[in-house]
C-alpha cells in the first residue's frame, strides 16, 4: 500500500499549458500516474497530448467527475486562485510545487484549505511518490531516474529537503530496503501537510513498516513529530537525521523555513526530544539508511 497516492489516484493538473506543466504531465503519466485532465484559463478546448484542457476546475469536474488529487505548475503569484479553486471543488488533495508564494496569499490558502478539509502537500514541494504506482510533482524527474531511485518496499520517508527526498530514499535502496511512499514537505516559510501529520497516515498504513525523516533546523516540525511519538500515535521504527546544527541563531541555512530563531528551531532541541520520544536520531546523514535497516531486522 502506500499513502496519499496511488496507481488509481485520479489526479488533475493546473497550468498543465505551462513548460513545466507540460513536461511534468508527461513524465507522470509515463511512470502511471491516472493524469485525467488539466486546467489553464483561456485555454479551454485544447490538448496537452492525450489530455483535454479545461479553462477551469469547474469545468473540467463536470467532464470527468470528483478528483482525488491536483498539482499547480502555477506561478507563486497567482496559485492561491488556483488552490481555493481546487479546495472549492472538494479536491481533497493539493500538491503545490511553486516556490515564492507571497507569505500572505499562503497562510490565507493553507487556512482555507484546512477549515475545508483539503490537505496541501507545499507550498515548495517536490511532491510525493509511491514508487511503482504514481508520482505527483517534480520528484524523480524522469521515469528511468525516478525507477531507479525509489523502489518499492516498507520505509515511509518525509523529508524537509528536496533533494535529499531522493537521496536519502535512494539509499535505503541501497541497503536493502525500498520505499512505501517518499515526499517532501516544502521548504517555503509556511506549509501545509507537516511529519506530525504525515506520522499517523504511515502508521495506518500495512505496508509501511517504518519511517526516515530528514530533518532540519527551523520551525517547531521536528517538535510536533517528537510529540505525536510520544502521545503513541505512531508507533513504528522512526529514524531521523537534523541538518544544520553548526547554525547560529538568525542565520537561514538551506531556504526559507530553515531559520533558527531566538530560543526555538534548534537541532539541539529537535535532537533531544525526538530521542526523549523513542526515536533514533543520527549524526550523519549517510548513517540514516543504516539505522533504519538496523531497527527494522530488531522488529
Amino acid at each position: 500500500m502506500a499513502i496519499l497516492l496511488d496507481e488509481n489516484t485520479k489526479v488533475l493538473v493546473q497550468g498543465i499549458t505551462g513548460r513545466e506543466g507540460s513536461a511534468r504531465s508527461r513524465f507522470m503519466a509515463a511512470y502511471g500516474t491516472r493524469i485525467v485532465a488539466g486546467v489553464t484559463p483561456g485555454r479551454g478546448g485544447t490538448m496537452v497530448g492525450s489530455f483535454p484542457v479545461y479553462n477551469s476546475v469547474h469545468e473540467a469536474v463536470g467532464r470527468h467527475g470528483a478528483f482525488d488529487a491536483t498539482v499547480t505548475f502555477v506561478p507563486g503569484l497567482m496559485v492561491k486562485e488556483a488552490v481555493v479553486e481546487a479546495v472549492d471543488e472538494g479536491i481533497p488533495l493539493i500538491v503545490m510545487p511553486v516556490e515564492r508564494v507571497p507569505l500572505h496569499d499562503a497562510l490565507t490558502l493553507l487556512a482555507y484549505a484546512r477549515r475545508k478539509g483539503t490537505r496541501v502537500l507545499g507550498p515548495g514541494s517536490f511532491g510525493l511518490i509511491s514508487p511503482g504506482r504514481a508520482v505527483i510533482g517534480w520528484i524523480g524527474g524522469s521515469e528511468d531516474f525516478a525507477n531507479e531511485i525509489f523502489r518499492p518496499g516498507h520505509v515511509g520517508v518525509i523529508s524537509r529537503s528536496g533533494g535529499q527526498t531522493s537521496t536519502l530514499s535512494w539509499a535505503i535502496g541501497r541497503a536493502g530496503l525500498g520505499i512505501s511512499t517518499a515526499m517532501h514537505v516544502g521548504g517555503e516559510p509556511v506549509v501545509g501537510l507537516s511529519p506530525a501529520e504525515l506520522l499517523p497516515l504511515f502508521e495506518s498504513d500495512p505496508e509501511t513498516h517504518a519511517v526516515a525523516l530528514f530533518g532540519e533546523i527551523g520551525t517547531v516540525a521536528e517538535e510536533e513529530a517528537a510529540e505525536v511519538i510520544a502521545a503513541g500515535r505512531f508507533t513504528k521504527p522512526l529514524a531521523a537525521y537534523i541538518a544544520g546544527a553548526g547554525v547560529r541563531p538568525g542565520m537561514r541555512f538551506s531556504h526559507a523555513s530553515a531559520i533558527v530563531e531566538r530560543g526555538r528551531g534548534t537541532a539541539e532541541n529537535k535532537i533531544k526530544v525526538l530521542r526523549e520520544a523513542g526515536a533514533r536520531v543520527v549524526e550523519r546523514p549517510e548513517d540514516l539508511a543504516p539505522a533504519m535497516a538496523e531497527m527494522l531486522i530488531a522488529n
